[in-house]
């Protein structure tokens, strides 16, 4: 009687940025496999190489997975241990392996999910906005209408909005979440677990303003506080104080040093503002 085949499918999170967040268990998922599924095979190579590590790679993205699902899942039915890895993070979450995943479900295929980096969970607390709910939108629509109605739709959730959003549109999006949500605690996570890692905070409409003119690089995650919510954005009077002081010192107006201050403590401007008047 012949052994059933063994063949998994090994679902691995690689980091977000530093090369240093991959786990034990994925490296040595990555090292036993007979093949790597990845995104991108060039942005894979990157952490292969970090951990010596040569199992052959192929790629898995958007524009083949149509034509190459079937044949992978019939790999691993003959008994292949099969890792699929995205560019960052966990795959299957606004990526093309979830549609792999799904047919090996749907074939009786054994699926592993091995935990590790995500960029949702790792902006989300460092966002310092509420955790008690959340709720991940993906990418938001390109057109401008579009992306207005969807938000629209979730303007009375009483969770904290996550969403990815790419270098080149992140403005745009911006001055959409300040136009649907007037008032609301709002955070910019960019970079995460790199060496420019930036989370900036405001109110929904400051930070439009103070990213207006920005051009980013890499994929960007902005949050969105629940409606009604106590700010979560933290105002240390004496802190805003000392940072008004101390630029006011290297020769700014007051005017420049509220606008500056704002900024690099992620505070409303008004707030700063009606600080400042309490030094007069």
């Amino acid at each position: 009687m012949n052994e059933p085949a063994k063949g998994v499918l090994l679902v691995c999170a690689t980091p977000i940025g530093n090369l240093g967040d991959v786990t034990l268990r994925v490296l040595d998922a990555l090292r036993t496999a007979d093949i790597i599924q990845a995104e991108d095979t060039r942005v894979t190579r990157k952490l292969l190489t970090r951990y010596e590590i040569r199992t052959p790679t192929e790629p898995y993205h958007e524009h083949n997975r149509a034509a190459r699902t079937a044949g992978l899942v019939e790999r691993i039915e003959r008994g292949e241990r099969i890792a699929l890895v995205s560019d960052a993070g966990t795959p299957g979450i606004s990526d093309p392996g979830e549609h792999l995943v799904d047919a090996c479900l749907e074939a009786g295929v054994r699926v592993e999910v091995l935990p590790g980096p995500s960029a949702i969970m790792t902006a989300l607390v460092a966002s310092g906005l509420p955790t008690h709910a959340f709720y991940f939108g993906g990418f938001l629509p390109r057109k401008a209408g579009e992306r207005s109605r969807a938000l629209a739709q979730l303007a009375c959730l009483d969770a904290t909005l996550v969403f990815y959003e790419s270098p080149g549109r992140t403005v745009a999006t911006l001055a959409s979440l300040a136009e649907a949500f007037p008032g609301r605690s709002v955070a910019l996570a960019r970079e995460l677990t790199k060496l420019h890692e930036e989370v900036a905070r405001g109110e929904a409409g400051e930070l439009a303003s103070r990213f207006a003119d920005r051009e980013f690089k890499g994929e960007v995650v902005l949050l969105v506080g629940p409606p009604n919510a106590p700010s979560q954005l933290a105002l240390d009077e004496h802190a805003v104080r000392e940072r008004l002081a101390s630029l006011e010192a290297e020769g700014l107006t007051r005017r420049d040093a509220v606008r500056d201050a704002a900024a690099q403590l992620g505070l409303p401007r008004n707030d700063v503002y009606r600080i400042s008047l309490g030094d007069r």
